[in-house]
């Protein structure tokens, strides 16, 4: 397990994030999962290891670090804690929180991101609404001036950590049709005309809460708009490629931990006499399994350092994302087939697993975007 990139500081970090998952999620994640969330507080003892602040400036109170150590740190806490949902709701600031630190003032900075990253507030990102998913360009929700505010008009949906954000970065339609007219608002929690609309229920991800939130002639102030006006989609377009690394490198988490329950499963479980790996049958589903998740892994961290070296290459992150996904769900569904019937029971580890991996070929942009990406910028 691991990155090729990965020094001392990952491995301190890879363990300090271990023992944290293993003590406070671990023993709670089927009971949350079932509960269809995890306590508040937990944000704030995520905020005290370190976990919430890596990747982040330490004069804003972060850790230090860059997108490496967050990959080393996320994929700890899913394989100890045992949990997607639970990492997926602790982890929104990761792209709520860039747009600030690209386009933000210094100012806006220190008002809105150490209180994330100390575990006091939530932070969301809202893009996707219900007539505009992947195609991001196409937008509707509006903002228009008024004064020193702008009046925001619209509804997101698919909002990860929508129900409990604090503050939420919301794209908006500021000027005319297509990419050029999107801008950035920050938008806080209590602000009249923003509301919930609706708490989303899923297949899988249950200790995450997803929301539809509705803007109805919201007053925003335009002291809280990241940039200029129509810096918007820049912003979401360079945010994009690093969500898809996170997403990569979560699948790559998630794989792992369906892979080690199925060889533990597979070691203990009798059958006809011997053990489920006494049998080659197993023992080869158990060897594509190893390959798939090792080959993407590789590419993912291939990705990573060229993006640490400041590489932006949308292609390369696509194909991460869809080549970690694909494996996935492969590891996954089969990680359920060789527990067989105790794989489909509620309260089993990869069962949970198969449910959330279905999302990461639709979230951070489909696969069909993915590719449609790739082959726009290899010029066919």
């Amino acid at each position: 397990m691991g990155y090729l990139f990965e020094g001392d500081e990952h491995l301190a970090l890879r363990g300090q994030i271990r023992r944290f998952a293993e003590r406070e999620i671990a023993p709670h994640a089927h009971a949350w999962d079932e509960a269809g969330e995890f306590p508040r507080e937990l944000y704030r003892k995520a905020a005290e290891v370190g976990l919430l602040g890596v990747g982040y400036p330490e004069e804003l109170g972060g850790g230090g670090g860059d997108l490496g150590h967050a990959l080393a740190a996320f994929e700890e806490l899913v394989i100890a804690g045992t949990s997607v949902g639970v990492k997926v709701g602790l982890g929104t600031h990761g792209i709520a929180l860039p747009p600030i630190l690209a386009l933000g003032s210094a100012e806006q900075k220190r008002r809105c991101i150490p209180p994330i990253l100390r575990g006091e507030k939530i932070a969301a990102l809202a893009i996707t609404e219900p007539g505009a998913g992947s195609d991001v360009a196409a937008l509707a929700t509006r903002a228009v001036r008024d004064g020193d505010h702008y009046v925001v008009t619209g509804a997101k949906t698919f909002i990860s950590s929508g129900c409990r954000a604090d503050l939420v970065t919301l794209a908006v339609r500021t000027g005319g049709p297509g990419h050029g007219g999107l801008s950035l608002l920050v938008v806080e929690r209590g602000t009249p005309g923003f509301a919930v609309s609706k708490r989303l229920e899923k297949m899988g991800w249950w200790a995450s809460d997803t929301a539809e939130l509705s803007f109805d002639e919201c007053r925003v102030p335009i002291a809280n708009r990241l940039g200029e006006e129509g810096q918007g989609f820049f912003a979401i377009v360079q945010n994009f490629i690093s969500e898809r690394l996170y997403i990569a490198g979560q699948c790559v988490a998630v794989a792992e931990l369906a892979y080690r329950q199925s060889v533990a499963y597979a070691r203990e479980r009798q059958a006809f006499g011997k053990s489920l790996s006494g049998f080659q049958v197993t023992r080869h589903k158990l060897a594509e399994m190893a390959s798939r998740l090792a080959a993407a892994r590789a590419l993912t961290g291939e990705v990573a350092t060229r993006y640490l070296r400041g590489e932006r290459t949308p292609s390369l992150a696509a194909m991460a994302k869809n080549t970690a996904t694909d494996m996935c769900s492969f590891v996954c569904d089969q990680a359920v087939q060789l527990h067989g019937g105790a794989g489909y029971l509620r309260g089993t580890i990869v069962e949970r697993l198969f449910r959330d991996a279905r999302l990461y070929p639709i979230g951070g942009g489909t696969r069909e975007i993915m590719n449609e990406i790739i082959a726009k910028n290899e010029g066919y």
